[in-house]
């Protein structure tokens, strides 16, 4: 396609924008609200994924060693654990360590054990993979100087399924959310086409191409879905910036963290703007499709 024919299609399209005043203020506005919902989904479901990922990386198993395991049981115990599939750190702690821990988060009352120590030594176990950590777990409690192994169980699986049903969840709205945009945007597109349907058939019948037909329409989807977007993406940023402000000091030292601001606020500005070009491109594909046919 020639730069002179390009750029009078993209004439063409700013000019129906404009022609058709009203659809395409109807238009954006539908856009504007949709991608507005979209980009706050995203931005919600990206940090509970980054919270999810951050319960699921603390998830570790307890291992106490019994009492009667000397220094080398105990190293021959680190080497079997650690060699086990799944395993990705097997951190020891001796049981005056232990005693220590308790004594720095439940105060010095606790000081009389260090004269006869309950306790037991410990080893704090991590798998490659959160999902395998019951199965870790249980190949560990068959070995020997094993006294117990906790890990949570039964609460490890509720977490794991909570989690995945809240991304499952996240990712089907997101879908829909975006479906429906696509249906203004193509409906929006279809009013137009409609009323220049005569123009269509002329220009077919005088033998322009499809694709010189349909050229300006997915220009204008494209500019609709790029108006549409600017908003979203001016509040996004905005509300963001708000919750981080407030939300990052009261954060600190927890278990779990927001996203940064930077660069995902500007990763989110760019799927919002990426979305709205494609459903508009899509949505006049679509819609200009059936009206070819002279």
């Amino acid at each position: 396609m020639k730069i002179r024919t390009f750029g009078r299609h993209i004439k063409e399209s700013l000019k129906s924008l404009g022609r058709n005043g009203w659809m395409t203020f109807a238009s954006v506005s539908a856009v504007t609200v949709t991608l507005l919902l979209v980009g706050v989904f995203v931005m919600i479901m990206m940090n509970l994924n980054k919270v999810a990922d951050d319960l699921e990386n603390d998830v570790e198993i307890k291992v106490f060693v019994s009492l009667d395991a000397g220094e080398e049981e105990v190293a021959g115990l680190e080497e079997e654990i650690s060699g086990l599939d799944g395993v990705e750190s097997a951190d020891f702690s001796t049981k005056e360590e232990e005693l220590t821990d308790l004594v720095l988060d439940f105060g010095e009352e606790l000081s009389l054990f260090e004269q006869s120590n309950p306790l037991f030594d410990v080893f704090y176990v991590k798998a490659t993979e959160p999902q395998q950590t019951e199965t870790v777990a249980k190949e560990i409690a068959q070995l020997e100087y094993i006294e117990d192994v906790e890990y949570g169980e039964g609460k490890i699986e509720k977490l794991f399924n909570f989690l995945n049903a809240g991304r499952n969840v996240g990712l089907v709205l997101i879908l829909a959310l975006l479906f429906t945009a696509m249906f203004l945007i193509s409906n929006t597109i279809r009013i137009t086409i409609v009323a220049r349907r005569t123009e269509i058939e002329i220009m077919k019948l005088v033998g322009a191409t499809n694709w010189f037909v349909r050229v300006p329409f997915i220009l204008e989807g494209m500019w609709l879905g790029i108006l549409g977007s600017i908003i979203p993406i001016g509040l996004v940023v905005l509300l963001y910036q708000k919750i981080t402000e407030f939300a990052q000091p009261r954060l600190s030292g927890e278990l779990f963290q927001l996203l940064e601001f930077s660069p995902f606020i500007y990763q989110v500005s760019a799927l919002i703007l990426a979305m709205g070009v494609f459903i508009g491109i899509w949505g006049s594909f679509m819609s200009i499709r059936k009206f070819l046919r002279v």
